[in-house]
């Protein structure tokens, strides 16, 4: 089978970040935003891409065009309808370097399911690709349908979303946290599952459960917690934090208490403590982590500073 994944903001991060979740599978990269692989074994997308930071979209491709005409296009797309009881809602999203009308292919679409006398909506945009909030809010994904056109110089693959990024969730874990600390600065939940993914060794996903069962991770600059929570909700089990502020380990504390309550987390086990990251050997026995994780201190934030003197000072923090 083969997979289409639509890429974030920093495609280079979210292609590593592929990688490192599917290891040996060879990737296509057709162009900056769309990533494809070739699996043997069946995704669970929904499931996937609420623990992918970098993607937006995960979809299936079903079939292809020779070309981005309406003959070649619509016999294609006719196949992958399947309307459900109700108005059939759909959406089409071209990706490529070419203008692409797709309004041809809708009403061809609409006039179809009219003889068979199905209620059907175009669902459209400003932009010729349709954003998740979009899919999401008009179920595109199901029961409505996204086709994704997707240009490979000599043919147009044609597929269909099955996942979108869950950008309520996102939206909820970051600003509806009961701690947040603006001034300390904020981790976006997103870049936090990145990094997560990205530190974590590639291996088959059918390996994955018992890697997050057994995995210890660290985050010696914990903060107000969000790779620590963000790791609980993709299914690690074993978490520190540590932080020299005292109000961090709060805060920390907190929001993994409000991740249990909110989001039904399975059991798992933390521990925090307030250390100077520099004398944290003194809390762990030798050996214990399985991989650290963190957005260190990288220097003042607010106001004037000598960078001279930031340098030299974050030279002496790491080095010890």
């Amino acid at each position: 089978m083969q997979y289409y994944f639509v890429l974030g903001t920093n495609p280079a991060l979210s292609v590593a970040e592929l990688a490192a979740i599917f290891g040996s599978p060879k990737p296509i990269l057709i162009n900056k935003n769309i990533f494809i692989i070739d699996i043997l074994e069946k995704i669970d997308a929904r499931e996937l891409i609420n623990r992918l930071g970098g993607t937006i979209k995960i979809g299936e491709i079903i079939t292809w065009a020779k070309s981005p005409s309406q003959a070649d296009l619509f016999p294609a797309v006719i196949k992958m309808l399947n309307p459900q009881k109700g108005k059939f809602k759909f959406g089409i999203s071209y990706y490529g370097p070419k203008f692409f009308n797709s309004r041809k292919l809708a009403m061809g679409i609409k006039k179809h399911l009219r003889a068979k006398k199905i209620s059907s909506r175009w669902v459209t945009s400003k932009e010729k690709i349709l954003s998740s909030v979009v899919v999401g809010q008009n179920k595109l994904s199901g029961p409505g349908i996204e086709i994704t056109l997707i240009d490979a110089e000599n043919k147009i693959l044609i597929g269909q979303t099955l996942a979108v990024q869950p950008y309520k969730e996102l939206s909820k874990r970051d600003y509806g946290r009961p701690a947040r600390d603006d001034r300390s600065g904020l981790l976006p939940p997103k870049l936090a599952q990145i990094m997560i993914n990205l530190a974590l060794i590639p291996s088959s996903l059918q390996r994955e459960d018992a890697r997050r069962a057994d995995e210890v991770i660290l985050d010696p600059f914990c903060g107000s917690g969000t790779i620590l929570t963000e790791a609980l909700l993709m299914g690690y089990k074993n978490i520190i934090g540590s932080d020299i502020s005292r109000k961090a380990i709060t805060d920390t504390n907190k929001n993994i208490a409000w991740i249990k309550s909110q989001f039904q987390t399975a059991n798992f086990q933390f521990r925090t403590f307030a250390a100077e990251a520099k004398k944290i050997s003194r809390h762990l026995k030798p050996e214990s982590i399985g991989v650290i994780i963190t957005e260190p201190y990288l220097g003042p934030q607010r106001g004037k500073y000598n960078i001279n003197k930031t340098i030299k000072e974050l030279e002496k923090l790491y080095s010890e």
